[in-house]
């Protein structure tokens, strides 16, 4: 019986292409925050206030997440965090 040739075995490559693809899903499926500078943040912010999805506390200095009841002494973190948050529960009403 002849040994494979090592040169001829692809499964190797072809394992690593699959990790790839499924890499590259995953990072698809995020949803990316670091792209949020203050002014979109203080937009972002004052489109939720608008909204009534947070409420500014000024004697605390903080902005209220209504929906989650967490707060924020910064907008870009409350952005941030209402991103992710809104990624969460999209991703929670598809399992469903």
């Amino acid at each position: 019986m002849v040994d494979p040739d090592p040169n001829d075995d692809t499964s190797a490559d072809y394992e690593q292409f699959e990790k790839e693809l499924l890499a590259q899903d995953r990072d698809a499926a995020r949803v990316d925050t670091a792209d949020i500078d203050d002014t979109m943040a203080r937009s972002l912010v004052d489109d939720l206030v608008d909204a009534d999805l947070v409420t500014s506390v000024p004697e605390d200095r903080v902005l209220v997440h209504e929906p989650s009841g967490t707060a924020f002494d910064s907008p870009t973190q409350l952005a941030v965090y209402h991103r992710g948050w809104t990624a969460a529960s999209d991703a929670g009403e598809e399992d469903e």
